[in-house]
């Protein structure tokens, strides 16, 4: 297998852990607020990365002699880290207001904003990018504005969500290149832990009894969403240039939808079935996710 299908497996398995986890990040909400909820969610999630390092270790046959010193690994992981947690606490703030279905596409926008990054950092953005920006911003129009012209709260501050979360895939291809996945994916759950932990004590009133109430939610968002999807994200991106590894995870949106429709026709979750304008408006987005990526057409 080829490092390029290598890592396309690996991101589209992220994302369908990502899409998956919507339903149990705004069930969430009923029982403890989005810092708390961040905050225990990457505690668990680094304890579980940090137990399973040495055993990674050993499966992958032990420490590579050109292995890159543990600062570095704290260096980057600290960095994308704090990214990391901003980005997730302004996910959950956003579910407190909108839709999981609506919170997975409006998220997904990092696919258009990645490129536009590049822009700024001396990268050529296609003409093509720019069709795909008008084309989502039609999208997020229908998916997002209700009656009477207004915007849910929750979809802007998910796209706030969506930005930060493009300057996380951007801050990963630029920094873990050669890194240890495990070792600097618990490293940045740690740190986006410390993050979160800040936030909610300022700002929130923690509860032992919400945490206990809600843990099964937790515990999928910890160990399967977290411990095992971002760390499928970093592995994936060692094989996978940014752009594509953008169209790969924006898929979460996708699968988010599916779980919200699952959830809501098992009585799990009181959500919204997609009617046709907002069928219309995912359509058009994932249109646009698709169109960003497409290779230009080179004159003789």
């Amino acid at each position: 297998m080829n490092k390029q299908l290598k890592g396309s497996l690996y991101l589209l398995a992220c994302s369908f852990v990502w899409g998956m986890a919507f339903v149990a990040q705004g069930s969430a909400m009923d029982y403890v607020e989005p810092a708390t909820f961040v905050f225990v969610r990457f505690t668990i999630t680094f304890l579980a990365l940090t137990a399973a390092t040495p055993l990674f270790t050993r499966i992958s046959g032990g420490p590579k002699k050109d292995e890159p010193s543990l600062k570095r690994h704290i260096m980057a992981g600290s960095i994308i880290g704090l990214v990391l947690g901003v980005a997730s606490m302004l996910q959950q703030y956003g579910l407190v207001h909108t839709s999981p279905t609506n919170s997975g596409f409006v998220t997904a926008l990092y696919i258009l904003i990645v490129p536009i990054i590049g822009l700024f950092l001396g990268q050529r953005v296609r003409k093509v990018v720019w069709l795909g920006v008008a084309i989502s911003l039609t999208g997020l129009w229908l998916l997002c504005v209700g009656d009477g012209f207004s915007i849910n709260p929750g979809d802007l501050i998910t796209l706030g969500c969506a930005i930060v979360f493009a300057f996380h895939i951007t801050l990963v291809d630029r920094l873990a290149g050669d890194l240890n996945p495990i070792k600097l994916s618990a490293i940045q759950f740690g740190f986006g832990a410390m993050t979160a932990a800040v936030v909610a004590l300022i700002f929130e009133h923690p509860t032992m009894q919400g945490i206990i109430d809600c843990l099964p939610f937790i515990l999928y968002a910890a160990l399967i969403s977290g411990g095992v999807g971002y760390t499928l994200q970093l592995f994936g991106q060692k094989y996978t240039e940014p752009t594509l590894a953008s169209l790969l995870m924006c898929l979460e949106s996708v699968f988010a939808a599916v779980g919200e429709w699952i959830a809501t026709r098992m009585g799990w979750f009181d959500g919204q079935l997609l009617d046709g304008r907002r069928l219309l408006g995912c359509a058009l987005m994932l249109a646009a996710s698709m169109i960003a990526q497409l290779p230009e057409r080179r004159r003789e």
